[in-house]
């Protein structure tokens, strides 16, 4: 999903039969979508995969619908050797094709049909492949040194696995058979119906036949894994039959997978009690996959996962058994938006992905209401706003115009920005309300495609809402940016008026236009003579006003009540301190929509270092840990970039410890028997904090790296790793490369090739990226571009020592020595990722000016590449100018 794309040079050879591409073509090779007047109706794909090989072979067979008379067909395809191509007309003629490769980056080719054919027609494409390196189509891994084989399609990587239709609208049937050796397993989208010898030390698996999928949903792996058996899925009103649920695991793993197995019952019937609509496929297996490209992919009956996710223990650190269940139901959730019901083109990602974001937090909320999914939405949001404030940010619905954009569109703005505007349409509408009008578009377009419009009119029709909302609710999808609602309470003519103006949310010294109006679904908050009152309306211009009935004299007003709304605040400065007299008197996602308005008024240079780290101070008395660790990344940045001098570093130190280091000490260090999992979190929040080297608190420090120190200490030849909490085995082993150096560093990488267990070799990556030297830095990076870290595992080390401008220098050196090395090997990461992964933290023109120097030369050859060079560029001016601005003097 998230991957680099290894520059190719168009080279434009014929792989059937050696021929160059003749010139004089009929047309150019469509780059974005292919001809309609090409249809696929369904394929049955054959492959022979051993993963002790560097190679597969396979063949294609795809019945096709042509609705013009043709003598080809585009179709796409990439890294394939074809060997032979049979065309089957509609008569039943056959004929010998060509498959010729027209754009080689792209991975389209042209397909010679032998005749000017119509109707439908049959084509068969004998190829081999190599098992890719860089964790994309049919891509080859190893666990403990035994090697498997698994798929990963998403976004446009099946045609590095075999020859088709590589588009989501193009939605077909499969039939699968894998060929592998005897001892291996095999796994597909459906259920196995046979299994036959194929001679001398292999089988074939025969799969049944899917529902219709697009290609990036087909998914098969081989190899010795355990496949543990798990509960069966009980039937419900909507499905009437229990439906086979299992494991699949790295041989020695599956044991593990049980934990994971038994909350899938409880998300899969959440879906189907939301939905009124029953799981849809033959079985479902969840698989731990030893390396993967992103976190979890939803593959229709077959869902992939960082292995982390499902290797689940008695004492696993919470914040991985969290994970596990929130992953899990987000890609669960898939199997309904996105499999069932699936966009008809890349600009639409977001009814895959915000979606499955939004009905996540529904599901965790309603089988885990302690995680809190709640406020995990809000959070969420708030993060997408950052980069959505970015001049160069993308849309919901962001037009297409190649590769990169697609790649490139698995971010912040597709999830967490489309979940937040579906939830706060939601709540404008009620949720019974959206849930009749989702009810109506899954059913409507069930085993189809659909668009952004198909969705919107559905929620419209249940609601009995008109144009007004369909154009409030594009105007979310339709432009970038954050909507900035400023308010001002007066008195008119004896009634209480909230004064409101919009325009869009840019940081100081963004160069973009904030005259922008979205039609904002805006809830109030505001004190009434009796209690306190909500009130709703569409606000769908530059200047209004909202009449705040029963208010009581004086009233606060929260702008943004539950934390709903998609927008940040600002208010009149009267205004705001009344609302800040009651801050601790909101509910927990009004307290994060509060620390959010300070923070966008510091970043907007309203509001200075001291007034911001005042207006926060009294939500670090919460009990609510994502409430009070809310003002952390407002005063991190303050410690960071502002702060100049030993006496203002003092002051935030003290500020910090003072309100942080009192809610540690009952807590301890350690994770107690029977401990909440919230407990567990908040120390590992605070912890985080509090041993930071820039706070430093000397017992918390202390105690870090005494149990970094019992952990590196050798136990029958190895690390003792056990030694330290498991929850804080990453902050632990980090301070002890910090204050330790060398022998720390090189204990941890000789571990690394020794350990399988995903959560320890995290920890100890991470710890890496801790190196306190120029040279221990360098020589971490290296070890990460080596053969002992998994190409999936590389960016928890480069991701480290950055936090300072000399350490940012370091790393740019490094990165730009080794920058074709990293290319060649991470593949799998899209290319728009590279510009963060070499400068994110930079706060100064120069480091922007040096970033822009290297790659625009470099652009054309990796995918992705100038979206990431825009958006980091522009982070890192307006850092710089915000830290220009921002007066150190304040910290006091």
């Amino acid at each position: 999903m998230r991957r680099f794309v290894r520059p190719l040079v168009l080279t434009a050879l014929a792989a059937c039969c050696g021929a160059v591409l003749a010139a004089g073509t009929d047309a150019a090779p469509p780059l974005g979508h292919l001809p309609e007047w090409a249809q696929p109706e369904s394929y049955k794909l054959a492959f022979k995969v051993d993963p002790k090989q560097e190679d597969y072979s396979g063949s294609t067979t795809i019945k096709i619908k042509l609705t013009q008379p043709s003598d080809f067909v585009w179709i796409h395809g990439k890294e394939l050797k074809v060997s032979k191509v049979v065309v089957t007309d509609a008569a039943g003629k056959k004929h010998n094709g060509k498959y010729t490769v027209a754009a080689e980056k792209e991975g389209v080719a042209r397909l010679d049909l032998g005749g000017k054919l119509e109707g439908e027609i049959t084509v068969a494409i004998d190829f081999s492949a190599p098992l890719n390196k860089q964790l994309q189509g049919l891509y080859k891994v190893s666990h403990e040194g035994i090697p498997y084989a698994m798929t990963q399609m998403e976004p446009v990587s099946a045609r590095y696995a075999f020859p088709g239709f590589d588009e989501p609208r193009f939605k077909t049937t499969y039939d699968i058979s894998l060929t592998i050796p005897a001892d291996d397993q095999g796994v597909a989208n459906t259920a196995q119906v046979k299994e036959e010898k194929a001679g001398a030390g292999w089988k074939t698996l025969t799969f049944s036949t899917t529902k219709p999928l697009p290609t990036y949903l087909v998914a098969f792996a081989v190899g010795p894994w355990d496949v543990v058996k798990g509960p069966d899925i009980s039937p419900t009103e909507y499905r009437t039959t229990a439906t086979p649920l299992r494991g699949i695991a790295a041989k020695g793993e599956g044991h593990r997978m049980q934990h994971v197995l038994g909350e899938t019952n409880s998300i899969i019937h959440t879906l189907e009690d939301y939905y009124g609509f029953g799981y849809p496929f033959d079985k479902l297996d969840l698989l731990a996959a030893p390396d993967f490209s992103a976190g979890a992919m939803e593959n229709a009956g077959l869902v992939t996962f960082r292995d982390w996710l499902l290797l689940i223990d008695p004492d696993s650190a919470a914040n991985y058994v969290r994970g596990s269940f929130n992953v899990n139901a987000h890609e669960l959730a898939h199997q309904w938006t996105g499999d069932t019901v699936t966009m008809a083109w890349w600009n639409d990602l977001w009814l895959n992905e915000a979606f499955a974001t939004w009905m996540q937090q529904k599901v965790t909320q309603k089988v885990h209401p302690e995680y809190r999914a709640d406020l995990d939405r809000v959070r969420g949001a708030q993060g997408a706003m950052n980069n959505d404030s970015l001049v160069s940010a993308r849309k919901i619905r962001q037009e297409i115009t190649g590769n990169g954009d697609i790649e490139t569109a698995f971010d912040g703005i597709t999830y967490q920005k489309g979940a937040a505007v579906l939830g706060m349409f939601e709540g404008y509408v009620s949720e019974p309300t959206f849930q009749k009008g989702m009810r109506a578009y899954i059913q409507k377009h069930k085993f189809a495609n659909a668009t952004a419009d198909d969705l919107v009119d559905s929620i419209a029709e249940a609601a009995g809402q008109g144009e007004q909302f369909k154009k409030a609710f594009n105007t979310f999808l339709d432009q970038s940016g954050v909507p900035y609602v400023s308010t001002e309470v007066k008195t008119e003519g004896g009634k209480t008026v909230l004064h409101v103006k919009q325009s869009r949310y840019l940081p100081l010294g963004s160069t973009g236009d904030a005259n922008r109006v979205w039609g904002v679904p805006m809830c109030v908050r505001y004190a009434a003579t009796t209690g306190d009152k909500v009130k709703c309306e569409i606000f769908d211009t530059a200047e209004g006003s909202i009449v705040l009935d029963g208010a009581a004299k004086n009233a606060w007003v929260m702008p943004n009540a539950n934390g709903r709304g998609y927008y940040r605040f600002a208010q009149s400065k009267a205004d705001l301190a009344n609302l800040a007299k009651v801050v601790t008197k909101l509910t927990d996602a009004e307290q994060l929509a509060y620390a959010d308005a300070v923070r966008a008024g510091f970043q907007h240079g309203d509001i200075n270092a001291g007034d911001a780290l005042a207006a926060l101070k009294p939500i670090t008395a919460s009990e609510t840990r994502e409430v009070f660790t809310a003002p952390l990344s407002t005063f991190t940045w303050i410690m960071d970039r502002e702060a100049t001098t030993d006496a203002q570093r003092t002051v935030l130190r003290k500020w910090a410890i003072d309100a942080y280091k009192p809610k540690l000490v009952p807590l301890g260090y350690r994770k107690k028997a029977g401990e909440k999992d919230n407990d567990t979190l908040t120390r590992n929040a605070l912890v985080a904090l509090l041993a930071d080297k820039d706070i430093a608190d000397k017992d918390v420090r202390a105690e870090m790296l005494k149990q970094g120190d019992a952990a590196l200490k050798l136990k029958d030849g190895r690390l003792d790793l056990d030694a330290a909490d498991p929850d804080l085995l990453a902050t632990a082993l980090g301070v002890a490369v910090q204050e330790r150096g060398a022998p720390a560093l090189d204990a941890l990488m000789t571990e690394i090739p020794k350990t399988s267990d995903p959560a320890k070799r995290n920890a100890m990556l991470s710890a890496l990226g801790d190196a306190p030297t120029t040279d221990l830095a360098n020589k971490a990076r290296d070890f990460a571009l080596g053969k002992d870290v998994k190409v999936g595992e590389m960016a928890m080390v480069l991701m480290g020592g950055r936090d300072n401008e000399k350490s940012r220098d370091d790393l740019w050196q490094w990165f730009t020595t080794n920058y074709d090395k990293i290319v060649a090997r991470t593949g799998s990461f899209a290319g728009g990722k590279l510009p963060a992964l070499a400068s994110q933290g930079g706060c100064s023109k120069a480091e922007a000016d040096r970033l822009s120097a290297f790659f625009k030369p470099r652009m054309a050859q990796v995918s992705g590449a100038e979206r990431g060079l825009a958006q980091t560029s522009e982070s890192i001016l307006l850092c710089s100018a915000l830290k220009d601005k921002q007066d150190p003097k304040t910290i006091k």
